[in-house]
């Protein structure tokens, strides 16, 4: 690597977020444009750089920094650039001149060994040596905790962020217990944290790091979809993780829940083990439940029955008696769950139950769990639905990394009637948030299709809920003449029950086509993509059609898909701007998905009528295009399809995915005009009933099955769904039984 020194004259971009910066290093001989990751630094310092030399397409030659120290200025002319460069708060040009002629080139020794003599210079008092002293001191901690930290291999902008937490006492608290990084900052693994203390000479059989090392398992349980974990398995995996003896792994659980770290349960004859979180989320969900369920409601006075009629003749419609038993409960019942699969008329109940509540004046608030979900629920019912993080109100703790939302039990929401849509998706965590902001008397209705795959993070709440028969459940099962005539909805119905599918029906929209090899699967999806539906269809072929897959890798994956699908949809153009990410190549115009929730990032609405104009907070799974990428700037900015624009700095672009192909997973909650799928050979725990159920479903208008007839079948045949370890249902069953005892 390449090293200059020199002094930082002019800063021309600064991130304080992530400590990016592009600036102007005075070497003496020439002026370098240096750019990289270089936290902390005001212009006048003196430093040092490792890096590479680069040429920028409109800049040209720059120098990409890799590592970098700060030099104390040793002469005159330099302390006084450092000094009067504005770096120290309080000193400016004019003092720091003074400051040098009373002590000249012993200035910095001063300043960091004895402020008190500033008040030798004219201009100073005792209070401003002391502002004086503390601008300086915490420059200087932060400068060692940046060169202490890196190296053991941390970025400087996760220095900034541990040392915001820490302070002083940064050093003394990692060297003491750096397991402490993994358990308390966001972004610091065990695994990381492991390293820097073997590096440090931590013994592998140190509590620090047992204890962390088991909180760490416990939350490889919670990314499976677990809200707890079974003690033999999470005794078995922490060893494992560890490299020690089960019993030291034992010792650790017992003083960690003894210390309310975790917390131990027994569940038949075995003890289950949570983290504090979702045990507490669960606890309070199921006793939230239980209240909501429980209470006395105010009467309405309206006839049922007739007003059903009513709303049928004014709308055309006939509404099923499961449709008209789902609004007697409703209005009946403190909380009801709606289920059903497509076609058998959740939306048109939910349409009419807004009526019938609207004939009562009464408030209905909707949501539903994602940006797609909640714009789906508005254009189905004419009335706004927010996503339920946005009903929520969300916030951050002080810090800004943790978040908060401001509708809780002390801000509950304003609302009569509350209707969730798609709670299949609904994970544990966010359903405690939303129950915490019920109140009493408040009618909340959730409509879901149990049969779809559980939700992205822990839990499986829906189904828990409907099994435990302690909340009011309705069950719609008719399959409405104008969703019958859709062989889309025929088959997602014949799947469900373990029925094989009907396969290319004239005329109709839900087709196979037969390919063995991957390749040839490959090509066909490409082609039909690209050239085929959108010319027989007329359908966009980036924004109407989605390829769906059950797997990330292999050649129909979703790497390689999106990788081919970009290629040709999207090819390199001299006029498109890119931007290249490891693997990945972000180019505008490309499809792209959110791929974890970031509660900060900002966005702006392009929806001139909207409420709300600007707001924070993208989630997983939401879809959207890259409109520009500003490469001077560093940003990539995506329009997203609620109507949303969000800026993302080049650092942040790991949150991102190309989304031409994604995994059904993913597409909880959505909906496409046009879904293609291949169909062949992968893990059996991926080729499942409700995941082929939960693929065709997405699909508004035609689905196409790229594949094998036998590996359809096998999908079909197997209906074995992951068991998830969530102790709702068991919660709840037991205050059934106890009720009913």
């Amino acid at each position: 690597m390449v090293e200059l020194e020199g002094r930082l004259v002019e800063i021309i971009f600064q991130n304080e977020a992530n400590g990016y910066l592009v600036g102007i290093l005075d070497c003496e001989e020439e002026e370098v444009t240096i750019v990289g990751c270089l936290p902390a630094l005001k212009e006048g310092e003196v430093i040092a750089v490792k890096g590479k030399w680069i040429v920028h397409p409109t800049y040209g030659r720059q120098m990409d920094v890799k590592e970098y120290r700060h030099v104390q200025p040793s002469t005159k002319e330099g302390i006084l650039n450092y000094l009067s460069s504005g770096v120290i708060k309080g000193i400016g040009k004019k003092m720091a001149e003074r400051i040098i002629d009373h002590f000249g080139t012993d200035a910095l020794e001063v300043i960091q060994y004895a402020p008190q003599r500033l008040t030798e210079v004219s201009g100073i008092g005792e209070a401003k040596a002391q502002t004086i002293a503390e601008a300086f001191e915490e420059q200087r901690e932060l400068r060692e905790i940046i060169l202490f930290l890196s190296q053991y291999g941390i970025s400087p902008s996760f220095a900034i962020r541990i040392y915001k937490k820490y302070k002083e006492m940064t050093i003394a608290y990692i060297q003491e217990n750096p397991y402490r990084l993994a358990d308390e900052i966001i972004g610091i693994g065990f695994k990381k944290a492991d390293l820097i203390a073997r590096a440090m000479g931590i013994s592998p059989n140190s509590k620090y790091r047992i204890h962390s090392g088991i909180r760490y398992t416990i939350n490889t349980f919670h990314t499976e979809g677990h809200t707890y974990a079974p003690s033999d398995f999470l005794i078995d995996r922490a060893r494992e993780l560890l490299g020690v003896e089960e019993d030291e792994v034992v010792e650790g659980i017992q003083e960690m829940a003894l210390k309310q770290k975790i917390q131990l349960e027994r569940q038949d004859e075995e003890i289950i083990v949570y983290s504090m979180p979702y045990f507490y989320a669960e606890t309070n969900t199921c006793n939230k439940l239980i209240e909501l369920s429980q209470i006395t409601l105010d009467t309405l006075e309206i006839d049922v029955d007739e007003e059903i009629s009513n709303i049928e003749k004014e709308d055309g419609i006939y509404l099923a008696e499961n449709q008209k038993e789902a609004i007697r409960q409703a209005i009946t019942n403190g909380i009801l769950v709606i289920t059903g699969g497509p076609g058998t008329g959740k939306t048109t109940t939910i349409n009419t139950l807004i009526k019938v509540f609207e004939k009562l004046k009464k408030k209905i608030v909707l949501a539903a769990p994602t940006g797609r979900a909640s714009k789906r629920m508005t254009e189905a019912t004419g009335k706004e639905a927010k996503t339920i993080h946005r009903l929520l109100e969300m916030g951050y703790s002080d810090e800004g990394e943790a978040m908060l939302f401001q509708r809780n039990e002390d801000n509950p929401l304003v609302g009569d009637v509350i209707i969730i849509d798609e709670v299949s998706m609904v994970d544990i965590m966010l359903m405690n948030s939303l129950l915490k902001a019920i109140s009493r008397g408040t009618r909340l209705i959730f409509v879901g299709d149990v049969d779809q795959l559980p939700s992205v993070g822990a839990g499986n709440v829906l189904r828990d809920i409907i099994d435990s028969q302690v909340i009011k459940v309705v069950r719609l099962n008719e399959i409405f003449r104008q969703a019958g005539e859709s062989m889309i909805v025929v088959n997602a119905h014949k799947i469900n029950q373990g029925d094989y599918p009907i396969l290319n029906h004239k005329d109709k929209d839900f087709y196979f086509m037969n390919r063995s090899k991957n390749d040839d699967i490959l090509n066909t999806i490409i082609g039909l993509v690209k050239e085929r539906l959108p010319k027989h269809y007329k359908f966009d072929p980036i924004r109407d059609i989605q390829v769906l897959t059950p797997m990330k890798k292999g050649d129909v994956g979703t790497l390689n898909l999106n990788k081919e699908l970009q290629n040709y949809l999207n090819p390199p153009d001299k006029y498109k701007r890119e931007k290249e990410l490891r693997e990945k190549v972000f180019r505008v115009g490309d499809k792209v998905m959110q791929i974890k929730n970031n509660y900060t990032l900002k966005w702006t609405s392009l929806d001139l009528d909207a409420e709300e104009k600007q707001g924070e907070g993208i989630f997983n799974g939401d879809i959207g295009y890259v409109q520009y990428i500003n490469t001077e700037e560093q940003e990539l900015t995506v329009f997203f399809d609620d109507n949303r624009s969000v800026v993302y700095s080049f650092t942040q672009l790991d949150e991102l995915e190309l989304a031409y192909s994604i995994t059904i997973h993913k597409s909880q909650g959505s909906e496409f005009p046009v879904v293609v799928m291949p169909v062949t050979w992968g893990p059996p725990m991926l080729l499942t009933r409700n995941l082929l159920y939960t693929a065709i479903t997405r699909a508004k208008s035609l689905v196409v099955l790229v594949g094998t007839e036998n590996y359809l079948r096998r999908m079909v045949d197997n209906n074995k769904i992951v068991e998830r370890y969530s102790g709702l249902g068991i919660r709840l069953k037991k205050f059934f039984d106890f009720q009913n005892s």
